[in-house]
């Protein structure tokens, strides 16, 4: 998952560090499914041998990928999971940053696209109508461990928990003693000693993206990781997007549809999905920043 997982929980139940301990395993059990880095996973062979022939999957991960599919379908491709080879283009696969070559990238913006996905329900098979095609589920699978994970507490009891995919997705289950929710600090997006907003989560999963995580600087100009699946570029003119909604799989892949879609488009969008509230981080003249917040109606 290239982050660390946490876990903090208040329970006077017996054997509530073994609990933990199987929490965090299922955490292990989804990134050995869907690692992209890891060359034995169910994934990296769909993304070898899917433009060839279709590839059976487990349920588990094919209902995934369904899922996936469907947020690029209802975000007008803003989210798509075939971003991989743009992801190697710009050099954020192995953590580099670099400007691409238009050769390079014309290639890789012609493997992108999860039209490209073609899926058998009915087999439980993965195939890709083209070569170049990869899946890369970065953008939404540390938020559906941090689910799973919580599946686990609640099935055994434990009903105040704090599960964290290093501070990028955060599931806040219960409170802790005497408090109305777990206090969550927003990092300023420009100044990571700073505090944007204190969030109290209570039931809810609050997921941030942000343009700090991966960059690099060229000619005074800052390219993210967050890319534009549409253009094949990363997105300007946002420094960072907080989500708070009812799961960490769903706060996942929005945080990412937000930031891509920029506040007019997302002012639409927030109507097609279970969302409290969401927070941009947008460049300011004169300014650091400024926060603009949007609400469903």
């Amino acid at each position: 998952m290239a982050c660390t997982y946490s876990i903090v929980a208040y329970s006077n139940r017996e054997g509530v560090e073994q609990i933990l301990s199987q929490a965090l395993d299922e955490v292990d059990r989804i990134d050995r499914l869907m690692s992209n880095y890891k060359a034995e996973s169910p994934l990296s062979q769909i993304n070898r041998e899917a433009s060839e022939r279709p590839v059976r999957v487990t349920p588990e991960l094919f209902d995934f990928i369904a899922e996936c599919i469907k947020y690029s379908r209802d975000s007008e491709g803003a989210f798509d999971i075939t971003v991989g080879p743009l992801m190697k283009a710009w050099g954020f696969f192995r953590d580099e940053g670099r400007m691409p070559s238009p050769t390079e990238l014309a290639k890789a913006r012609a493997g992108v696209g999860y039209q490209h996905v073609k899926l058998d329900d009915k087999a439980k098979t993965v195939r890709f109508e083209r070569a170049g095609v990869e899946l890369d589920l970065g953008g939404i699978a540390k938020g559906y461990a941090v689910d799973r994970a919580v599946k686990i507490l609640k099935e055994h009891g434990i009903e105040n928990a704090l599960v964290s995919a290093g501070g990028s997705t955060i599931y806040g289950l219960g409170a802790p003693p005497n408090s109305a929710g777990w206090e969550i600090k927003l990092e300023d997006p420009l100044d990571h000693k700073k505090i944007a907003e204190t969030i109290i989560l209570k039931n809810q999963a609050l997921s941030v993206s942000g343009s700090s995580e991966k960059f690099f600087e060229l000619d005074g100009v800052r390219y993210s990781h967050i890319m534009d699946p549409r253009t094949g570029l990363p997105v300007q003119g946002i420094l960072s997007v907080a989500v708070l909604t009812d799961s960490g799989t769903a706060g996942d892949a929005l945080d990412n549809v937000f930031y891509v879609s920029g506040v007019e488009k997302s002012r639409k969008l927030l109507e097609h999905y279970p969302v409290t509230e969401v927070m941009f981080f947008l460049p300011d003249t004169g300014k650091t920043w400024k926060l603009s917040r949007l609400y469903p109606r």
